[in-house]
């Protein structure tokens, strides 16, 4: 189920070879014309797309636009469950030249409450597998007998608000602001770097909200996950996006897909991973407005670099600098995922490495099966892995200190709802710095594989024998 306002988007497409002769402005000549569902009529229309069944709560109009988008996605395979709405249905028309708006006209004037959602609106409401609130700040959402439906509905719930719309509903399972969005909705000052003012403003629209949790989406950076765990689940996208010319809707197929998910059984970290992957996808292939800033990266700096020296470069250079920390005995899928997503949050790099003397002190006597020379090395030859810095103590804070970084990244196995804070988050919050998880590959373990090879092992020799 999506509910929430339905818009009509047009794009005139056309071309700009001259300027008016009485304004300084372009003359675009119109090549053609294409409209499409916006708002939830958009979200309800990358839902379908997904094969899954989706039916569409609304308010429309009685004039031309109101028919247009009722065909349009009754045509996608929409269910439609439409509320009176009075006044003109509203359209955002896009002027648009080599791949470029050059200007929006809104039409459809101040939204007016609509009527009384249909009984058999609020029937499909009561056994929907899933809910996406998809709200674009015209008062649908505020419908009291609509929004009693939400609040008592057994379904997940995915809430993705407007600055101009109500709160979610209490017990919401998931709420989906950009950061602009988050701002607006708390009166957040957005102080320091991006990643805290998600934290700090998540958090605070959790608690407000009472719902579950707060992803908010970050663009090119991806979402950052406020639940009820006191670190922040960072998801970046599976890789840098490319410049592309259309990013409208990206949100909308966020929320989509991470209301999807969830309707299906999966917790909300994966749903967000999903969703996460989903936008990209979506951004990568092509949108409705504007240039998609390319994310800058610097490119890998030399490994042979001490850390110290790694670390003092970024800084002068004003960048973000990156650290995690662990064993890494034997190098497996789940520790590259974690590596890989720790790369894309900053500038550089750096893995704390346990040493051999350290490893078995929290292993045990057999631990580790690879030598440190050999563990560092391996490390090193990864393209996201900047540099790596061994320590001989039980836990990584002596070298932390030494290096402050901005940010200090862990799998997402340590994030469980609730846990408590990893221990070094104390220390890497004396100056300043962020402790985020990052998603994890679950059943990839050094433990689960040398368990697993012992057993092959012995299996093989009774084999033998």
């Amino acid at each position: 189920m999506v509910v929430g306002d339905a818009l009509l988007d047009r794009d005139v497409t056309g071309t700009v070879s001259r300027v008016c002769p009485d304004a300084p402005v372009p003359v675009l000549d119109e090549r053609s014309g294409i409209d499409r569902p916006g708002g939830a009529g958009l979200a309800a229309l990358l839902a379908a797309a997904q094969g899954t069944e989706v039916a569409l709560v609304t308010a429309l109009a009685d004039d031309a636009g109101g028919a247009r988008l009722a065909e349009l996605l009754t045509a996608a395979g929409v269910q439609l469950f439409p509320l009176h709405l009075p006044g003109a249905t509203a359209e955002k028309i896009r002027l648009r030249s080599g791949g470029q708006t050059l200007l929006r006209l809104d039409r459809g004037g101040d939204p007016q409450p609509p009527g009384e959602p249909p009984q058999a609106a609020l029937e499909v409401l009561a056994g929907a597998r899933a809910i996406l609130v998809s709200d674009y700040g015209r008062g649908l959402v505020r419908q009291p007998t609509l929004r009693a439906a939400l609040a008592d509905s057994s379904a997940p719930v995915v809430w993705d608000p407007h600055p101009r719309g109500p709160g979610a509903v209490a017990g919401a399972r998931l709420t989906t602001p950009n950061l602009a969005e988050l701002r607006q909705l708390t009166g957040d000052a957005g102080a320091g770097s991006p990643l805290s003012t998600a934290t700090r403003a998540g958090h605070e629209l959790r608690r407000r909200w009472r719902v579950g949790a707060v992803a908010v989406t970050m663009g090119a950076d991806g979402a950052v996950l406020c639940h009820s765990g006191g670190t922040p689940l960072v998801v970046p996208p599976p890789s840098a996006l490319d410049r592309v010319e259309d990013a409208c809707g990206a949100g909308d197929r966020f929320a989509a897909t991470a209301a999807l998910t969830l309707g299906d059984g999966a917790p909300v970290a994966e749903a967000v991973g999903e969703a996460v992957a989903a936008a990209s996808a979506y951004v990568a292939a092509g949108g409705a407005a504007g240039l998609h800033r390319e994310r800058k990266r610097r490119p890998a700096l030399a490994p042979a670099r001490t850390a110290e020296g790694l670390v003092a470069e970024v800084r002068a250079d004003g960048g973000t600098v990156v650290a995690t920390g662990g064993c890494f005995d034997i190098l497996h899928a789940g520790h590259v995922a974690t590596l890989q997503a720790a790369r894309r949050l900053g500038d550089c790099l750096v893995v704390c490495l346990n040493s051999d003397r350290s490893v078995r002190g929290l292993k045990g006597p057999e631990r580790p099966v690879n030598p440190e020379a050999d563990r560092a090395r391996l490390l090193t030859a990864l393209d996201c892995v900047d540099a790596v810095v061994v320590f001989d103590e039980p836990t990584p804070h002596r070298v932390l200190t030494r290096l402050r970084p901005d940010v200090w990244v862990k799998g997402g196995d340590y994030a469980g709802a609730g846990g408590p804070e990893l221990p070094e988050a104390e220390l890497i919050h004396r100056w300043g710095g962020r402790v985020v998880t990052v998603p994890y590959l679950a059943g990839r373990s050094t433990t689960g594989t040398i368990s697993a090879a012992r057993r092959r092992g012995l299996h093989l020799v009774k084999g033998a024998i």
